[in-house]
């Protein structure tokens, strides 16, 4: 798997510069047209985590490959993109629309608004929205707005740029099933959310010497200062799977992604995904994707 791209890197690759705001390596916002970047010309950036936030409006076809997942964009569509998760955006036809922002969690203010906890950019997250076509009007004047004010001379045109953003995560928020979201800010919704960020914390894995070292209930709940039975209860209340559960997916998620986009060996994955033998690792792999790793790699 590649390294994370950062910010310096997108730059590089894809305008040849370097904004002032990212090398004085504060709080970074811009906005682009997603026309100039599709096409023969195009500079792909590969299947990896970015250093970054992005959120991109498209109509057309294309593939977003998001962790271990590729959903179809067959329209219009509203992506998210968060420095977590790995990710790579296929477009399909080179006459694709849109826009696309980036931007560093500082320019979030995460001590303000909750950041990266807003459902969207949670690695378990929705990262796509399907928009009908007065919901693409709305969405692309935003990004209009933005195209605008990042190229004006007013002071605070940053604060105006960080409310557009949250005008957009806000309407996503409206277009998901609240019954996937978490409501109010119980003990249990609290443990759940430390549990996610302390699993999350232990992925991507980027090189074969990176060891996954909370692979159980035991461990976490040691982490996290609470009993093993509490820590079930608040999951299971919160997310209706039990802790093994969740773990099992997430190691099930990062194989395939090792899988299908490194050439590590088998050996050499189950070791980072903590499994002392590559044989345990053969028969987990099994049971939860009901294949096998050397199976799924030659499809």
């Amino acid at each position: 798997m590649h390294k994370s791209h950062s910010l310096h890197d997108f730059y590089q690759q894809k305008i040849h510069w370097l904004p002032d705001t990212l090398r004085q390596d504060i709080g970074h916002f811009n906005v682009f047209r997603l026309d100039d970047f599709v096409g023969p010309r195009a500079c792909h950036l590969p299947y990896s985590r970015k250093d970054f936030y992005k959120i991109t409006l498209v109509t057309g076809r294309s593939n977003y490959h998001y962790a271990d997942k590729t959903l179809e964009i067959r329209g219009n569509a509203l992506l998210f993109a968060n420095p977590m998760v790995p990710y790579d955006w296929e477009p399909l036809d080179d006459d694709l629309t849109g826009y696309f922002c980036i931007f560093t969690e500082a320019f979030l203010q995460r001590h303000l608004v909750g950041g990266v906890e807003l459902p969207m950019f949670q690695p378990s997250g929705q990262p796509l929205y399907t928009l009908t076509n007065e919901q693409l009007l709305a969405t692309r004047q935003l990004f209009e707005k933005m195209t605008a004010e990042i190229d004006s001379d007013y002071a605070f045109k940053y604060d105006l740029l960080r409310n557009y953003v949250f005008e957009l995560v806000h309407s996503a928020m409206k277009l998901q099933p609240a019954t996937t979201l978490y409501r109010g800010s119980s003990a249990a919704t609290r443990i759940a959310s430390l549990f996610a960020e302390l699993l999350e914390r232990q992925f991507p894995i980027e090189t074969p010497g990176q060891q996954v070292r909370l692979r159980n209930a035991h461990a976490f709940a040691g982490q996290l200062a609470v009993h093993v039975n509490h820590l079930n209860r608040a999951l299971k209340e919160v997310t209706g799977k039990t802790t093994t559960q969740l773990i099992a997916e997430r190691l099930i998620q990062e194989a395939y992604a090792l899988l299908k986009h490194t050439d590590w060996n088998v050996s050499e994955i189950s070791y980072c995904l903590g499994f002392e033998e590559p044989a345990h690792f053969n028969n987990f792999f099994r049971k939860h994707a009901r294949t096998t790793p050397t199976a799924l790699r030659v499809v």
